[in-house]
C-alpha cells in the first residue's frame, strides 16, 4: 500500500467546494490527507466499536442475560439489520438536509451515547438477572423485560449512530479530494484503499483485543474501551473541521426515484398516451430555467424501450396551467436513470442471501465455539468470539492472493482487465458461502457425536466455516460495490452505497425471519428434535446449516439466470453509440 503522500501545495481555490465558513475552499489549506486522515481514523473508531459490540454479543446474551440460542442470534441479526438499513436513512438525511459533515458528527455523538448506556447496563448488577453457574440448567433466571429495554435502547442508539455515520464516512472523506486534478484523483484512489485497509485494522482489534478483555475483564471494561474509542474518533473528527472542504447538497436519489414513479402514475391515470416518437418526450437540458445535466453532475442517457411504463413521467402536458415541478414532470434522462436502477434490481436480490448465510458467523457459529475445546496450551483459552479472527484473516489473505496469483490467468482466460467482472467475483462469493454452510453442517453433526461420546472436539474444526465465508465476503463485498458503483447512473451514484448496504441489513433480517420459522416449526428451544435448541448438544444445528446451504444453491441459480441475460451499462451504451463519461471507480 503507498504511503501517505503530502498535500498538493497550490492556493487556488476550489469552484466546487467550500471551507468551514462558507468560503471558497484553497486547495493548500483544505482537504487533502490531513483531513481525510481525520475521517480514517472516525472510521476505524467506528468499526472497532460496532464490531467488537456485535461480535461478541450472542456469549452475552445467552451466559449474562439467559436467552436462549435462538432469541439471542436475532437479537444480534436484527441490531445488524437496523444498523446497515438506517445507512439508507442516514444517507437521505446527509443528502437532503445536514450534509455529510454535521451527519457524521451528529450520529456519532448518538453512537457514543448508545455505547455509554450499553456500558452502564453491564457495569450496574440491578440491570442483569443474577448469575448462574450452571447455564444448561432451566433454573437460571432471565432478564426481566425492564432490564432488557435499556440494553435494547442502548444497541438500537448504538445501531442509530452507526447507520448515520458509515452512510456518509466514505463519501466525506472522497470529498477532500478534487476528481478535476490528476494529482488529488490519484490520491483519492489510494484513500479507497486505506478506507479498506481501516476497516479491516478496526475488525481484526476488535475480534481479539476486544473480545478477550470483554471475556477475561468484563463486559463493563470491554465495552468501556468501546466508549472511549467512539469518544476518541468523534473528537479527532471534530478536530479537523477547520481543515475540511464541504460540497453543497446533492438531493436525495430516493427523490428522483419516488418523483419518476409519481409522475408516471399520475399521468397514466389521467389517461396519457406516450408519443410514438421519444424526442417527444421532455428533455430537461432544453427547458427554460433548468440546470444543465453537465451542472447537476449527470450524463445524457439514450432512451430505452425497456419499462416503458415510466416514460410517462417525461410526458409535456400541453393543456395545463398548472406550473410543472419534479413531482409532475420528469426529463427523460431521470428517467433513464432510474430505468437503470430497475435493471440492477435482480443482481440486488439475489446477493441478500450471502449476508444471511455471513449472519451465521457472528451468531450460531460462536454458539458452537463455547461447546469446544478452545484451549491452547495448558493455560490459554481463546475466547469464542475471538474465532471470527479467521473469518478476518481469510479476508485479508484472498485480496492479494487475488490480486497476485488468481487474476494474472484469470485475464488469460477472461480477456477482461480485471480478470474478473463484478458479477463474476460476486458468484464466486456465493460458491463460497454454499461450501462454508455445508464445511458447517459437517463440523456439527461430528461435534455433537463427539459430544455424545463424552469427547469435546477442538475448536478448530470451526476454521473451514470461518475461513470460506470471510473469503466468499472479499470477492462478494469488492464484487457489490464494483458492479453498484459503475452501474449506478452517474447522476446516483450516491445510490451505489445505499444499493450495497441495504443488501447486508436485508440478510440479516432474512436470518432472523429464517430462525424465527425453523424455531417455530421444529419444536422450540426444549421440543424433541428441536433444531435450535437451547442447549446445542440437544439440538440438530446441522439442519440449520443444510437448510441455509440448499436455500444459497436455489438462489445461486436464479443469480446465474439474472447475471447471463444483464448488459452492463458500458456496453449497451456503445451499442447506442453513446461515449460514456469518465467516473470514479472502486479500488482496494
Amino acid at each position: 500500500m503507498a504511503p501517505l503522500p503530502d498535500t498538493n501545495s497550490d492556493t487556488k481555490t476550489l469552484s466546487d467546494a467550500w471551507d468551514f465558513k462558507g468560503r471558497p475552499a484553497v486547495r493548500s489549506l483544505t482537504g487533502g490527507w490531513s483531513s481525510s486522515a481525520m475521517i480514517l481514523g472516525v472510521e476505524l473508531c467506528e468499526r472497532l466499536t460496532t464490531l467488537g459490540i456485535a461480535v461478541n454479543m450472542v456469549t452475552y446474551l445467552t451466559g449474562t442475560m439467559h436467552l436462549g440460542n435462538a432469541v439471542s442470534a436475532n437479537t444480534v441479526t436484527n441490531f445488524l439489520g437496523t444498523s446497515f438499513m438506517l445507512c439508507l436513512f442516514g444517507g437521505f438525511i446527509a443528502d437532503t438536509f445536514l450534509g455529510r459533515y454535521l451527519t457524521i458528527a451528529i450520529f456519532a455523538a448518538v453512537q457514543a451515547t448508545g455505547v455509554a448506556i450499553l456500558t452502564i447496563s453491564t457495569a450496574a448488577p440491578g440491570l442483569r438477572p443474577p448469575p448462574c453457574t450452571n447455564l444448561s440448567s432451566s433454573n437460571c433466571i432471565q432478564a426481566t423485560s425492564g432490564q432488557l429495554g435499556v440494553l435494547y435502547v442502548a444497541l438500537y442508539l448504538i445501531a442509530l449512530g452507526n447507520g448515520g455515520l458509515k452512510s456518509s464516512v466514505s463519501g466525506f472523506g472522497s470529498d477532500q479530494f478534487d476528481e478535476g486534478d490528476k494529482s488529488e484523483k490519484k490520491q483519492m484512489a489510494q484513500f479507497f484503499s486505506w478506507f479498506f485497509f481501516f476497516i479491516n485494522l478496526g475488525s481484526l482489534l476488535a475480534v481479539t483485543v476486544l473480545v478477550y478483555v470483554q471475556d477475561n475483564l468484563g463486559r463493563k471494561w470491554g465495552y468501556g474501551v468501546c466508549a472511549l474509542a467512539i469518544l476518541i474518533g468523534w473528537v479527532v473528527f471534530l478536530a479537523g473541521t477547520t481543515r475540511y472542504r464541504f460540497k453543497k447538497l446533492a438531493g436525495s436519489p430516493l427523490t428522483q426515484i419516488a418523483a419518476v414513479v409519481v409522475a408516471a402514475w399520475e399521468k397514466k391515470r389521467k389517461g396519457l398516451e406516450l408519443p410514438s416518437d421519444p424526442s417527444m418526450l421532455y428533455d430537461g437540458d432544453e427547458a427554460d430555467g433548468t440546470m444543465s445535466l453537465k451542472k447537476a453532475g449527470k450524463q445524457k442517457l439514450p432512451h430505452s424501450k425497456e419499462f416503458r411504463f415510466l416514460d410517462r413521467a417525461a410526458i409535456i402536458e400541453t393543456n395545463t396551467t398548472t406550473p410543472q415541478t419534479k413531482w409532475t414532470l420528469s426529463s427523460l434522462t431521470d428517467v433513464e436513470e432510474v430505468k437503470q436502477v430497475v435493471r440492477m434490481l435482480p443482481t440486488w436480490a439475489t446477493t441478500i442471501m450471502f449476508w444471511t448465510i455471513y449472519a451465521q458467523v457472528v451468531t450460531f457459529s460462536v454458539s458452537q465455539a463455547t461447546r469446544m475445546d478452545r484451549h491452547i496450551g495448558r493455560s490459554f483459552q481463546i475466547p469464542a468470539g475471538s474465532l471470527t479472527v479467521f473469518f478476518v484473516g481469510s479476508i485479508l489473505l484472498t485480496v492479494p492472493i487475488y490480486d497476485r496469483l488468481i487474476l494474472p490467468v484469470a485475464r488469460g482466460f477472461t480477456k477482461n482487465p480485471q480478470g474478473m467482472s463484478p458479477l463474476q467475483r460476486i458468484s464466486v462469493g456465493l460458491i463460497f458461502s454454499i461450501l462454508a454452510m455445508v464445511a458447517a453442517a459437517l463440523t456439527e453433526r461430528k461435534r455433537l457425536q463427539e459430544a455424545h461420546n463424552g469427547f469435546t472436539l477442538s475448536v478448530f474444526w470451526l476454521v473451514p466455516q470461518f475461513f470460506l465465508v470471510g473469503s466468499g465476503e472479499a470477492f462478494t463485498y469488492i464484487g457489490q460495490l464494483d458492479f453498484f458503483l459503475k452501474e449506478c447512473p452517474k447522476g446516483m451514484k450516491t445510490m451505489s452505497t445505499g444499493l450495497f448496504l441495504s443488501t447486508l441489513s436485508l440478510g440479516f433480517f432474512l436470518s432472523s425471519v429464517l430462525v424465527t420459522i425453523v424455531h417455530k416449526v421444529t419444536g422450540g428451544a426444549n421440543g424433541k428434535g428441536a433444531w435450535l435448541a437451547d442447549n446445542l448438544n440437544e439440538g440438530r444445528l446441522y439442519n440449520f446449516y443444510w437448510l441455509l446451504a440448499m436455500l444459497s444453491t436455489l438462489n445461486l441459480v436464479v443469480f446465474y439466470v439474472s447475471a447471463r441475460g444483464y448488459v452492463y451499462k458500458e456496453k449497451r451504451m456503445e451499442a447506442e453509440g453513446v461515449e460514456m463519461e469518465e467516473e470514479t471507480s472502486f479500488h482496494v
